[in-house]
């Protein structure tokens, strides 16, 4: 659904970041952003050096941000409204809107 709501689909150049306690080694002095492509982001849910999902995922043009929150098993999303619409029309997905704080 990213890629469908993305500048180049899933060419779009994406950032992923995770937590250092997510890490089997936590290294706290060498923390890094990875790069690549959103079509290939699949891979970062198969990395034998982390125990979860990045814990930010975005794209280059900051068009959209995915934050997950391991405490919570779950993840939110901010992006253009049509990406927010059509994640919370699917039938796949469990998606409510958080309301904004005043």
């Amino acid at each position: 659904m990213l890629a469908e709501h993305s500048p180049a689909g899933a060419d779009t150049r994406c950032l992923a970041y995770y937590n250092p306690l997510m890490l089997r080694d936590p290294d706290f002095d060498n923390l890094r952003v990875r790069v690549g492509r959103l079509g290939a982001a699949r891979i970062l849910y198969d990395d034998p050096e982390v125990d979860f999902s990045p814990s930010n995922l975005w794209a280059e043009d900051h068009s959209w941000v995915a934050c997950t929150d391991y405490d919570l098993w779950a993840t939110k999303v901010a992006g253009p409204a049509p990406l927010i619409e059509a994640l919370l029309d699917d039938t796949e997905i469990e998606a409510v809107r958080l309301p904004w704080a005043p």
